[in-house]
């Protein structure tokens, strides 16, 4: 229960002034602008749109350059934007196959048709401080690209030409719009993979983390990553065809994993799954692997009790959104409730200490 506070809005609007300030800083330091946040802060720039679910670069710039670099706070802010905007309708499936890659590596197999590109990663980097970047230094420019790679096949493919991998199910079914329905269980594959795309990346990796150290029995090779712009494409009734209206880079991660069988499948190679918007390796592959982690009861595995077998736990706990909000609510006043405590907590105590008193007496 809350009570309503008043006499507050000059306290309310001194600290929006402040807050305002504060934002901008010392002024004698150059004011940050949307698109240096977009060229150079590009990381945070698609986690923002990726857990915000909504596509565009110079919004995502501007949430982040609002919320003082507070990427929560900025995904927040994407949300209730997206939530006023209307939709005209629904994209054809995007054809990853057909993805413009800017880096496609595998770690299962060496020799992959068109190569291993490693494209811009800290993979290989020293993790040392680079103090040329602070003497505001001119970089050196990368290397001309090669000549794009063309439509280049998923890995495991290669393992379909064996029957190694189970078959990607296919299902024309529309899945559900988790950003205009409440999410409801039990979950299908669909919706949990809409949810763990939104999901937190740090609860995500957690999650993924603990896949590997054993509690839930998951043992993944990442089959393929692949970071790159792929087409999207609408059906237009009045045209009579598709066309492409625009491009996003998404990153995507097929995962590789054991499987013993069961009473209805014969030894095989399973998959985990992992799509996010912008260069986010690190959130598609723990997506991947708590993807597979979930997946336990429908390919008759064992669950272990391991969390990231929990698709209810899992899915409840992951959106930050939700989280914070239900956490941060807490600060606001709750004067009738702590008073409604405190007095019970002081009947208690005089009760238990008028208990006391009688035992001694006795």
């Amino acid at each position: 229960m809350y009570v309503a506070v008043k006499g507050g809005e000059r306290a309310i609007e001194s600290a929006h002034a402040w807050l305002a300030e504060e934002r901008r800083g010392d002024k004698s330091v150059a004011e940050l602008s949307i698109a240096q946040i977009r060229e150079q802060l590009k990381l945070s720039v698609d986690r923002v749109m990726a857990e915000g679910s909504l596509y565009d670069p110079d919004l995502a710039a501007l949430a982040i350059k609002q919320s003082r670099g507070d990427l929560i706070e900025a995904i927040f802010l994407i949300r209730a934007y997206r939530t006023t905007l209307p939709r005209f309708g629904v994209s054809e499936p995007m054809n990853t196959g057909a993805m413009e890659c800017d880096r496609r590596i595998s770690a299962t197999f060496k020799d992959l048709p068109g190569g291993q590109v490693l494209g811009p990663t800290f993979d290989y980097t020293h993790r040392l401080l680079d103090f040329k970047l602070a003497a505001d230094g001119e970089v050196p420019e990368a290397p001309t690209r090669d000549a794009a790679l063309g439509d280049v096949p998923h890995v495991t493919e290669f393992l379909n030409q064996e029957g190694l991998i189970e078959e990607a199910p296919l299902d024309d079914t529309p899945p559900p719009d988790l950003t205009r329905e409440p999410l409801e269980m039990p979950a299908e594959r669909a919706l949990r993979l809409q949810a763990l795309t939104r999901a937190d990346e740090g609860f995500t990796l957690g999650l993924a983390y603990s896949t590997q150290r054993g509690y839930g029995r998951n043992h993944a090779f990442v089959g393929e990553l692949r970071i790159g712009t792929v087409a999207v494409e609408m059906d237009i009734p009045e045209l009579g065809f598709t066309i492409e209206i625009g491009e996003i880079t998404l990153t995507e991660c097929e995962t590789v994993n054991q499987f013993k069988g069961s009473k209805t499948e014969p030894p095989q190679f399973t998959r985990g799954y992992g799509l996010v918007f912008g260069q986010s390796e690190r959130k598609a592959i723990s997506m991947a692997l708590v993807d597979r982690a979930l997946r336990w009861e429908e390919l008759g595995e064992d669950n272990v009790g391991a969390p990231a077998q929990d698709t209810e736990f899992v899915l409840y706990h992951a959106d930050n959104i939700q989280a914070t909000g239900f956490l941060e609510h807490i600060k606001l006043p709750h004067y009738v409730d702590f008073q409604s405590e405190l007095e019970l907590v002081r009947k208690l105590r005089r009760e238990a200490g008028a208990g006391r008193y009688q035992e001694a007496a006795e």
